[in-house]
């Protein structure tokens, strides 16, 4: 029970535990060394005291000579172990944390991403990662193996002389009342500092991103002047944390040197007293100088794991979002995609109510509707990246919710308004679309895609860099590489989310073509707000305030007097505002 607390605590593996076990053992190790170096001074001083007192010989020097050189070698031995069970098995945690948050991130559903945005994700796995690294690498073995250590010395002292142990150690669990009891206050500071460090990430973001929309409106001044006063205040906000963290933390350590301060006033009482010799008043004193030492570096870890507490929430936080989870075997009875009843709600505000329809294999169902009925929502319902609330959906009779997001997307192919490239060659942006896939596909793909227009003029090229999600290319250009890509998988499920918004008309015309005939015999689910567009679609499904208003073939549909699809199309063609 304590180790899940104590993982959960610091965001810790199972193997990150294991490694903070053995940092913590070899730092009790290396502790009670150091001590017992002490000690041989202290059996030198007392020889010599006897000598000089009672007259007996000196030790053998070899004796002490001996004694150093095993101090030595154990300290080293021991410092080396401490080393590599601290900072070196830390730094392949690091690794893996980021694998793991990577990996976590890449089966969380669609949904949790529209909640959090880019800024604070990277923050999450490159900040906070690193801040939690120097946490396991710098503060746990230490810290706990200080309490240890100084717990067995206590031990040991108190049955030297209990008094002389009191004064010197009563700084040590009074220093950390004094933190643990602020240990509130430094977690309100951190948590502060954090919301300050990241609305200066998103500026930084937003500015750089719509760098091209400042500059058109003449915002830069306006934004500029932004972002320095939410740096002035990130500024602020630290400057007034490491004040607090300051105050604690050296108010702490005075406290606790004060123990030497007891133990030679203590010390000298009891010898005046008669009730202690010199030689265990001089124990104490040499005790003294190296007991305090351990903490003088945990007052200043425990501040920063106070501290690290938010860091570990948030990477906490990602690990136990639920994941989209399902069985790996996917063997469908077809590639008919089947709406049953279903309701979707987004941050409890209701998207889709009651959906039932059916895209058939081998036909073109297209969806249609005001902006904001509900239409791209289906689309990733249909795709699974995102989970229904209610009702369910099919693939050839296979329930989605049951398939892993993986396995079930090898069988579809999509393009989305919103298309992403990377900053690579287009040569390499299509062949996305297939692994594996040679030269030849990946060209085949593109002209059909109507790619070859624009590729032709590039420098290079298919094999020119098109810069990061393809700034050196038009929108249009960009979302025919995405059509490319899509072809190139020739999957049996095509979803198209207003694919073709971006091209003009001769160019719509030509991939209108090239889709015809390439996606003849798939399961087509397409979005679109052309009328032309749609027209050639099997079936319709009109929606309404995320609702099926009605559904039938486009002429039947535009037969109906009242047909809500009919009233759009004439007014799209009279130019108003409606988007089909």
């Amino acid at each position: 029970m304590f180790g899940e607390k104590f993982k959960h605590r610091y965001a810790l593996t199972d193997k990150g535990l294991e490694n903070t076990k053995k940092g913590t053992f070899w730092t009790v190790i290396v502790n009670l060394i150091m001590m017992a170096g002490m000690g041989i001074l202290y059996f030198l001083m007392q020889k010599y005291m006897n000598t000089l007192t009672d007259g007996a010989a000196l030790p053998n020097a070899w004796i002490f000579a001996g004694l150093v050189a095993v101090f030595v070698v154990l300290s080293f031995i021991t410092h080396l172990q401490q080393y590599h069970n601290t900072y070196g098995l830390v730094y392949r945690e690091i690794k893996d944390t980021r694998i793991t948050l990577a990996e976590q991130m890449r089966r969380l559903p669609l949904g949790y991403f529209g909640k959090r945005d880019l800024a604070d994700l990277t923050e999450t796995i490159m900040g906070d990662v690193n801040r939690l690294e120097h946490v396991w690498s710098h503060c746990l073995g230490y810290l706990y193996g200080a309490y240890i250590s100084t717990a067995i010395i206590a031990v040991m002292l108190v049955l030297y002389d209990w008094r002389m142990a009191i004064a010197c150690l009563w700084g040590v669990p009074a220093a950390f009342i004094l933190l643990f009891g602020s240990r509130k206050i430094q977690k309100r500071a951190s948590e502060t500092l954090k919301v300050h460090a990241l609305a200066v990430s998103d500026n930084i973001q937003e500015s750089l991103e719509n760098v091209r929309e400042i500059r058109a409106l003449s915002r830069e001044t306006e934004y500029l002047d932004g972002l320095n006063r939410k740096i002035d205040r990130l500024e602020k906000t630290m400057q007034n944390g490491e004040l607090v963290i300051g105050l604690f933390v050296n108010g702490a350590s005075v406290i606790m040197r004060l123990g030497v301060t007891t133990t030679i006033l203590t010390g000298a009482s009891l010898i005046l007293s008669g009730r202690i010799d010199f030689m265990l008043f001089f124990l104490f004193l040499m005790v003294i100088t190296r007991v305090y030492a351990p903490f003088d570096q945990a007052l200043a870890l425990i501040a920063e794991m106070f501290v690290s507490q938010v860091s570990a929430n948030r990477l906490n936080e990602i690990k136990d979002t639920p994941t989209a989870e399902g069985t790996e075997e996917f063997k469908p009875d077809g590639h008919d995609i089947t709406f049953e009843d279903v309701s979707f709600a987004y941050d409890d505000h209701d998207v889709l109510r009651g959906v039932s329809f059916t895209a058939k294999e081998g036909e073109v169902t297209a969806l249609v509707g005001p902006s904001g009925s509900g239409k791209s929502t289906c689309a990733r319902l249909a795709a699974r990246l995102w989970d229904v609330t209610e009702g369910r959906i099919t693939v050839g009779g296979v329930d989605i919710s049951t398939v892993d997001p993986e396995v079930l997307l090898t069988d579809y192919s999509m393009v989305f308004q919103d298309v992403v490239l990377f900053d690579d060659t287009v040569m390499e942006n299509i062949r996305l679309g297939r692994h594996g896939a040679t030269d030849e596909e990946v060209r085949a793909a593109a002209k059909a895609a109507n790619c070859d227009e624009f590729v032709e003029k590039l420098p290079q090229g298919y094999d020119t860099p098109i810069g990061e999600n393809g700034t050196k290319l038009s929108g249009g250009e960009r979302q025919r590489i995405s059509i490319a890509r899509a072809l190139l998988k020739d999957a049996p499920i095509v979803l198209l989310d207003e694919a073709t918004a971006s091209l003009d008309v001769e160019n719509e015309t030509k991939v209108q073509g090239a889709l015809s005939r390439l996606l003849a015999g798939k399961t087509v689910l397409v979005i679109a707000h052309r009328m032309r567009t749609v027209s050639g679609a099997d079936k319709i499904v009109v929606l309404k305030d995320g609702t099926v208003a009605e559904e039938g073939r486009p002429e039947d549909l535009l037969r109906q007097e009242n047909s809500l699809f009919r009233h759009m199309a004439e007014l799209q063609t009279a130019s108003a505002g409606w988007s089909i």
